[in-house]
């Protein structure tokens, strides 16, 4: 997440259709995104790759990547990994194809029964683990099992149990009717019920088409094919990932030291005469959360809750039509990226309708003069509290540190006044009830939307951390997650943004300020066929891996 979490449709059919490439192909024109529950790029010395990189290309079988956003938890799909992107060492049962439509991986056949609260699902036969163990049906139970016991991002709340059959059928069983889970079988990496164990993050174990051969954290990821695969076996007998920050990824992409390098905006101009700049449209985007309740309130662990400055609608208001998004866009991205409205532009669950024009410093005044904001000598105050508040960043995050920036530049002629301040991620946690925060989100699943918005998610890791609540709001959402098809289901999504009375979207409550979608950048080696981008979710890195199995050296 961060934004995270980090998402899908189902029809009432026994055989359930997979297929919405269609309606979204013909909605999403988008951008990037970066989630809280990714670590920090940690700092490399850009001599640190020298070595690893040397002569990896020499004969088109190694390959280096800089990528930024070591995994904070490991490679433990059961803690989060590998729900942005492909996670490499584990299968999952589902997986997204270009089109982003879902199809079968480990699975070859699932069912839903008539009260859409039971999957059946069949599994391959020839699927085995880089140990050479072969996966079952148990393996699948337990994964899923151990999964329930996971509170947080992973979402698993309303799974009731799973269950083997027999070697090759799993049974998964939901408490309620829930439209949005088959997209954890596309996401839930299946680990070993025989080696899962304490220190499973550091040296991961499963059946997907690469197996794990250190990690030396802050520094690198090293993997290799796993010769047990049941799928096409990749064409390199060697991947290093490099953790690097911003400034040593382009040193090492302009001393040919790497061929992939994630880069930013600020550099993106600037491509290596031996690589060309990649550019993947993605649905990663920046916002700026608002706490929605007043000051006063902890949570369980002490965390305080509430500010009575964004508390008020017409903050919230007058920020949403003050910032001019396509100037973020533009400076701040030089051009890489869009305007963002929502968490989900253009995707089919998107409403268009709960947007407001943006921009706008006339109307943003009036509404806070009407809404009895008073100003005085550039300062606006309101019963002797004046219009202040703390907006947090990532620290090492420098795209959202000019985002901040240019924020409080101009929300400043309202008369408000931010106070920006960067910090590492765990004092954010700390704080993210009471300061407004600048996430990162972007997913493939209205999931997201669900967790964003719900009353009930309110303190889930960061998902509604702004404890925001609308009983109308969550009425719709609810009524998205029991509906019988992806289709039925649309409605729903919209009118929780706006059903032309209330919503959590600008017209609404405002509960959100987003800000822009990024467009997610690589330089890559002329002589390396990366294939066709998918329309790439939230993530640092990663997302560039959904088929890292199809890469190809084309020079001799």
């Amino acid at each position: 997440m961060h934004g995270a979490n980090h998402m899908r449709h189902i029809t009432p059919s026994r055989f359930l259709p997979l297929s919405y490439s269609s309606t979204l192909a013909a909605a999403l024109v988008l951008a990037l995104g970066a989630c809280s529950q990714q670590t920090p790029p940690q700092k490399t010395d850009a001599s640190a790759p020298a070595s690893a990189a040397a002569g990896q290309n020499a004969d088109g079988r190694r390959l280096v990547l800089a990528i930024m956003g070591e995994p904070e938890q490991g490679f433990d799909p059961i803690s989060g990994w590998g729900r942005y992107g492909n996670p490499l060492f584990q299968s999952t049962l589902l997986k997204r194809n270009e089109k982003l439509d879902l199809e079968g991986d480990l699975a070859t056949k699932w069912e839903l029964s008539k009260d859409r609260k039971t999957w059946t699902i069949t599994i391959r036969d020839d699927a085995k683990f880089a140990d050479g163990q072969p996966l079952t049906a148990e393996d699948v139970a337990f994964t899923y099992e151990t999964g329930k016991q996971w509170a947080g991002i992973l979402d698993l709340t309303d799974l009731d149990g799973a269950k083997a059959l027999n070697p090759t059928t799993v049974e998964i069983r939901l408490k309620q009717p829930r439209i949005t889970f088959m997209h954890s079988l596309a996401t839930l990496g299946i680990v070993p019920k025989h080696a899962y164990k304490e220190g499973y993050a550091d040296n991961p174990m499963g059946s997907g088409p690469f197996k794990f051969v250190k990690w030396d954290k802050g520094q690198q990821l090293v993997i290799e094919p796993n010769p047990h695969y049941y799928g096409k076996h990749p064409e390199f007998e060697r991947i290093t990932m490099l953790y690097t920050a911003e400034d040593a990824t382009a040193a090492a992409a302009n001393a040919k030291q790497v061929q992939i390098a994630v880069v930013t905006p600020a550099v993106a101009k600037q491509v290596p005469a031996d690589m060309q700049l990649v550019i993947a449209k993605s649905v990663d985007n920046r916002g700026l959360m608002f706490p929605m309740q007043p000051a006063g309130k902890k949570t369980p662990e002490g965390k305080p809750i509430g500010n009575d400055v964004t508390a008020d609608l017409a903050i919230r208001k007058a920020i949403n039509i003050g910032i001019d998004r396509k100037k973020l866009a533009d400076g701040v991205l030089g051009g890489y990226g869009t305007p963002a409205w929502g968490v989900a532009d253009n995707l089919p669950w998107d409403n268009p309708e709960q947007r407001l024009p943006d921009g706008d410093l006339a109307a943003a005044k009036a509404l806070l003069d009407k809404a009895g904001w008073v100003e005085k000598d550039g300062k606006r105050s309101k019963g002797g509290r004046q219009a202040r508040f703390t907006l947090l960043y990532p620290a090492s995050d420098n795209v959202r540190q000019s985002l901040a920036v240019s924020i409080a530049d101009m929300v400043k002629p309202l008369g408000i006044q931010i106070d920006i301040a960067g910090k590492s991620w765990d004092e954010i946690y700390r704080e993210q009830h009471s300061n407004a925060v600048l996430f990162g989100w972007g997913s493939h699943d209205p999931l997201e939307v669900f967790r964003l918005y719900d009353a009930k998610s309110a303190g889930l890791e960061s998902y509604n951390a702004g404890f925001y609540s609308n009983s109308t709001v969550t009425r719709n959402l609810e009524k998205a997650q029991i509906s019988a098809s992806f289709a039925e289901s649309l409605p729903h999504w919209k009118n929780a943004a706006w059903d032309g009375t209330t919503g959590f979207g600008m017209k609404g409550d405002a509960a959100w300020a987003w800000l822009v979608n990024l467009d997610h950048l690589y330089f890559v080696n002329k002589c390396l066929d990366i294939g066709p981008r998918q329309i790439e979710p939230h993530g640092h890195g990663y997302p560039l891996t959904w088929n890292i199995q199809d890469w190809k050296w084309t020079c001799p």
